[in-house]
C-alpha cells in the first residue's frame, strides 16, 4: 500500500483529480456509470457535489446486464441507496440474448453503448467512468499477456472522445483501498461483484495473484506508471498518425475513403501501419484494428515496388487505381437490418447515424439494411442528378426497403415515390464511423 492509500478522498481533492479532464461548461451536466460496487459508489458520492458546486448536474446510470439471478435485485438496490442520498438514477437494461462465451466483453461492449446512447439522447457530454489504479495496472498485465503493442501497454486514457462526448476517468491515480475508504469515513458501504473473486476471468485471477506480483516489484503503483509512460509515447505517435492522415486521406460522407499511395508508404512503418488501421476502422465500422498478422500483406503490398492487388480485409474492399488507393465498406459483409422505428434514431452498420421521420399510422413496414447489388439493379435506371461514387460505394449504402423492394436511398437522392406523395423517411443521414479517421482516441493529461 502507497502512502496515502489509507486516506479518504474530499471534495478538494476531487477536484484536483477532474479539473484536469476539462474543458467543462460553465454548469455542466455529467452522467456517472454505477454499478454498486466501492468504486462506482465513491465517483457517484464525490461527483455529484462537485457538479453541483459548478451549476451543473449529476445523472447516475445504473446498467442491469441481466447477467446472474440477482441482477436485477443489485440494480433496484442501487437505484434506493442513490434516491437516498438524492443522486438521479437511471436504470439501463441489456436485453436481447446473451452469448454463451466471450461474456464479460459482450457486456462490456453493451454497456458503453447503453451509457453513450442515453447521453446522446439527452445531450451530455461527459460520461465519469470508477476506474482505478488497481484497474489501470491490471489491463497492462492482462495486455502484456496477450502480446500487445504500444497501444495496448498504454492501457486506458483518463479521457476518451466519443461521437457523443467524453469518457473521463478521473480515479486513474486512486488505489481502489483509497476509495473504499473514501467510502468508510462516510459511513457507507457496497455491494461486491461475484464476478470479481470467480477464477474462470481473468481479471479476478490477477486479484488473486496480487501478493505474488507486488513482492517481485510488480505492484499496481509501478505498472499504472509504467502505463502512464507507455502512454506519452503512444500519444505522439497517434499525432503523427492523425497528421498523416490528414495530408494524404479524403473521406467521403458517403462513407469511402481515398489515399495518396505514394505519400501513405513513403511515412515510417509504423505510422504506415497506424494510418491504414485507422481507415480501416473507419470505413470498415469496427472499433478494433485488424491483428497485425493480417494487416502485414496489405502493409507489405502497399510499400513493395509491385502492382498493389485488390483485396478484401476488415470488412472492407481496397482498390488501388492509378496513384490512390479506394476504402469501400464491403457490401456483402453488412448483415446488419434493422426496422425503422418513427421519429426514432439509429446507429447502423458502426457508421452511419441515422434519424427517421414521422411515419403515418398503418404504413407498412420498413427496415434499414444495405442497398445491395439486386437494390443497385433495381434503382440505377432511374437515377438522376445522383452524387457521383464508386460502384462499390454505392452498394454498401443505408436504404429503405419495404415489402416492395427499396424505397428510399438518401446517399443517391433518390425514392421510389415522388415527393407529393409522402415525405422521405429518414430525416437525417451522417457518416460517424465508431472510430473516426483522425479522432483523438488516446490522451495524456
Amino acid at each position: 500500500m502507497g502512502a496515502g492509500d489509507d486516506e479518504s478522498l474530499d471534495g478538494e481533492a476531487f477536484a484536483g483529480l477532474i479539473e484536469p479532464l476539462g474543458p467543462f461548461e460553465p454548469h455542466p451536466s455529467v452522467a456517472v456509470a454505477v454499478s454498486g460496487g466501492s468504486d462506482s459508489r465513491a465517483l457517484a458520492l464525490l461527483a455529484a457535489p462537485w457538479a453541483a458546486r459548478r451549476g451543473g448536474t449529476a445523472a447516475a446510470l445504473v446498467v442491469d446486464h441481466g447477467l446472474h439471478e440477482d441482477s436485477s435485485g443489485v440494480a433496484s438496490r442501487t437505484l434506493e441507496w442513490l434516491a437516498a442520498r438524492g443522486i438521479e438514477g437511471i436504470r439501463l437494461n441489456w436485453e436481447g440474448p446473451k452469448p454463451k462465451t466471450g461474456v464479460q466483453a459482450a457486456a462490456r461492449e453493451a454497456r458503453y453503448r447503453l451509457l453513450g446512447d442515453w447521453c446522446a439522447r439527452n445531450r451530455v457530454l461527459h460520461l465519469m467512468t470508477a476506474h482505478h489504479r488497481d484497474d489501470q495496472a491490471e489491463t497492462a498485465l492482462l495486455r502484456l499477456a496477450a502480446g500487445s503493442g504500444l497501444d495496448g501497454l498504454a492501457a486506458m486514457p483518463p479521457v476518451q472522445e466519443t461521437f457523443w462526448g467524453r469518457i473521463l476517468r478521473p480515479l486513474l491515480p486512486v488505489s481502489r483501498s483509497r476509495l473504499q475508504a473514501t467510502l468508510e469515513s462516510l459511513g457507507e458501504g457496497w455491494i461486491e461483484d461475484p464476478a470479481n473473486a470467480d477464477p474462470a476471468f481473468a481479471r479476478a485471477r490477477l486479484r488473486g495473484s496480487a501478493g505474488v506480483l507486488a513482492r517481485e516489484g510488480l505492484t499496481p503503483a509501478r505498472l499504472a506508471a509504467t502505463a502512464n509512460r507507455v502512454a506519452a509515447a503512444r500519444e505522439v505517435l497517434e499525432g503523427e498518425t492523425a497528421a498523416l492522415l490528414a495530408r494524404c486521406v479524403s473521406v467521403h460522407p458517403a462513407g469511402y475513403a481515398v489515399a495518396d499511395r505514394e505519400a501513405l508508404a513513403a511515412a515510417p512503418l509504423d505510422l504506415s501501419r497506424r494510418a491504414l488501421e485507422r481507415i480501416l476502422g473507419c470505413v470498415g465500422g469496427r472499433r478494433y484494428a485488424p491483428r497485425r498478422a493480417r494487416l502485414a500483406p496489405l502493409l507489405d503490398d502497399l510499400r513493395g515496388d509491385g502492382v498493389m492487388r485488390t483485396r478484401t480485409l476488415a470488412g472492407c474492399a481496397i482498390a488501388p487505381s492509378g496513384e490512390t488507393i479506394l476504402f469501400v465498406r464491403e457490401a456483402g459483409a453488412i448483415r446488419e437490418r434493422i426496422p425503422v422505428v418513427s421519429g426514432g434514431e439509429t446507429f447502423w452498420d458502426g457508421r452511419f447515424r441515422i434519424s427517421f421521420a414521422r411515419i403515418p399510422a398503418g404504413r407498412n413496414a420498413l427496415h434499414l439494411r444495405a442497398l445491395g447489388t439486386a437494390g443497385w439493379r433495381a434503382v440505377r435506371g432511374t437515377l438522376e442528378g445522383a452524387p457521383a461514387m464508386p460502384r462499390d460505394a454505392r452498394r454498401a449504402l443505408p436504404a429503405v426497403h419495404d415489402d416492395e423492394g427499396v424505397l428510399e436511398v438518401p446517399h443517391l437522392l433518390w425514392r421510389r415515390t415522388p415527393p407529393e406523395k409522402g415525405k422521405p423517411v429518414v430525416a437525417s443521414v451522417a457518416f460517424a464511423p465508431a472510430r473516426p479517421l483522425a479522432a483523438t482516441e488516446f490522451a495524456v493529461v
